[in-house]
């Protein structure tokens, strides 16, 4: 909708410096803003990002894999990763740009 800009950079035939920086983050953000958007979604993964404004979020996808023992593979693996990415947005998040109270704050 109107309200997140979803980014995704699949790659280049060509090798450019920091164009993935550029495209998937600087970019999206300046057009974000003019065009009045709430958020941009730069997608999974990368450390990288807190540098470049972007917080942890947790992300969902979906995928039907055909062969019921790779699937059971894969589902175990994910169950053991989610506590993974729990404990590292929780981490990552305590270098983010805001500040986190601690409940002693005096006004």
């Amino acid at each position: 909708g109107r309200e997140a800009l979803f980014g995704r950079y699949w790659g280049c035939g060509e090798a450019h410096a920091n164009l993935h920086f550029e495209l998937c983050y600087y970019q999206a953000m300046e057009f974000a803003i003019a065009e009045g958007m709430a958020r941009v979604e730069a997608g999974a993964q990368g450390e990288h990002k807190l540098a470049r404004g972007y917080l942890p979020q947790v992300t969902h996808s979906l995928h039907w894999v055909g062969d019921p023992g790779f699937a059971q593979a894969i589902a175990q693996y994910l169950e053991a990763e989610g506590a993974a990415i729990e404990e590292d947005i929780e981490i990552l998040t305590g270098y983010g740009p805001f500040r986190r109270s601690t409940g002693d704050e005096r006004e």
